[in-house]
């Protein structure tokens, strides 16, 4: 998709996931927590810009794209310049592990599989995702007050969010081969015409 979709398609993939979300983490994982399904359908919108999902920088500019390397990057007596730092790094660690263990788990499973190792290779995700969001809910003063509850209720449930994600990944895949479907059929009928 394309980087620059508009307000209009936005909003339209919004509506259309938060319900994707809802029905599979209400009906099938009995997840009744309207924040969290907002949230994640919230997150699924904004990682449809892979630049979003990618977005971390270390000091020097270079972008992470290693759960291991954002966990360093997030460590105030390693490399986080401060505990906001902390509390963003660790936020998107929260997000990211959710996104790929919920909508890419065979691509959680190749990466520790290379030839040449990362420290993805020794991270498990949905530890790292669950102690992240747990830490992101600690940052409970000022601010961050408001959010708390919800950063604690994704960590208490990041198992079931998985689920309930490879459960809207399954929806999605079927509604790409429907489509697929469709267009070859239309294909087929104005060759025969």
């Amino acid at each position: 998709m394309s980087a620059e979709l508009s307000s209009g398609g936005k909003h339209s993939l919004r509506r259309f996931l938060d319900d994707l979300v809802w029905k599979h983490f209400v009906d099938d994982v009995r997840l009744e927590e309207p924040g969290v399904t907002q949230y994640v359908s919230k997150m699924l919108v904004d990682f449809v810009d892979v630049g979003n999902l990618y977005r971390l920088q270390n000091a020097q500019g270079k972008r992470l794209e290693d759960v291991g390397e954002m966990l360093i990057e997030s460590n105030p007596m390693l490399e986080a310049p401060s505990f906001d730092r902390e509390r963003a790094v660790r936020k998107h660690v929260g997000d990211y592990t959710l996104f790929m263990t919920g909508l890419f788990p065979e691509s959680v499973a190749k990466s520790r599989q290379t030839k040449r190792p990362r420290l993805d290779a020794f991270v498990d995700f949905v530890q790292a995702g669950k102690e992240s969001y747990a830490i992101v809910s600690s940052f409970d003063q000022f601010e961050y007050r408001d959010e708390a509850p919800l950063f604690r209720s994704l960590s208490e449930n990041f198992e079931t969010c998985v689920v309930g994600l490879n459960f809207v990944k399954q929806d999605l895949e079927e509604f790409q081969h429907e489509y697929y479907q469709r267009v070859k059929e239309i294909l087929g009928k104005s060759k025969r015409q």
